[in-house]
């Protein structure tokens, strides 16, 4: 078991994309509700289809899911997940900016661009969880958590639906703090609410 130890994180980003749904279904679903660190969820989605991925996080979460909107500010006990076909960026002054500007890894939301914006705005209070997916967006941002001094977590290649994604963060050398599978990622995040 991972040990939290003293507790300073202000900011949670989790990235995702094929495989990465169920993961983070289950991972909301065992949070408490007094859990207080804000949530962000930078996962690839399809373009067109705008509605039923806040519904559908939503059954499974005690946690308020919500799509933020431009200059939305981040408040503790909340869960964001990046709009379809819009990049995420968190800014220094603890607001969210969308962005339509050109894909990243074939990607909007880039997975890569809210890691960078978030490391950079929260530095070591960050915590950067990469989960399945099947391309290598997040990795090069995972790494600048790290770089920031924040928590680095992928899920265990092995677990994972799709490992290209975990696979491309750990091949990034010296950048991973813990490689764990989806129950341990649970332990480890409700650990952080007891300390």
């Amino acid at each position: 078991m991972v040990k939290a130890g003293r507790m300073r994180y202000k900011l949670i980003i989790i990235g995702g994309s094929a495989g990465s749904f169920q993961v983070v279904t289950k991972i909301l679903s065992k949070l408490p509700a007094n859990f207080n660190i804000p949530i962000v969820l930078a996962l690839h989605r399809l373009k067109h289809v705008r509605h039923g991925f806040v519904e559908a996080l939503s059954i499974k979460s005690v946690l308020p899911v919500v799509e933020p909107l431009d200059k939305e500010g981040l408040k503790p006990g909340k869960v964001y997940l990046a709009p379809a076909n819009y990049h995420l960026y968190v800014e220094l002054a603890g607001k969210f900016a969308l962005s339509t500007e050109e894909p990243v890894n074939h990607s909007r939301p880039a997975i890569d661009l809210s890691f960078m914006t978030g490391a950079y705005s929260y530095k070591e209070k960050t915590i950067g969880i990469i989960l399945s997916g099947a391309n290598k967006d997040g990795a090069m941002g995972l790494k600048k958590v790290k770089d920031w001094g924040g928590l680095t977590i992928v899920q265990d290649p092995a677990e994972a639906q799709m490992p290209t994604m975990p696979k491309a963060a750990l091949d990034m050398a010296g950048q991973v703090d813990h490689i764990l599978k989806v129950d341990e990622i649970i332990k480890f995040l409700n650990s952080l609410t007891k300390s």
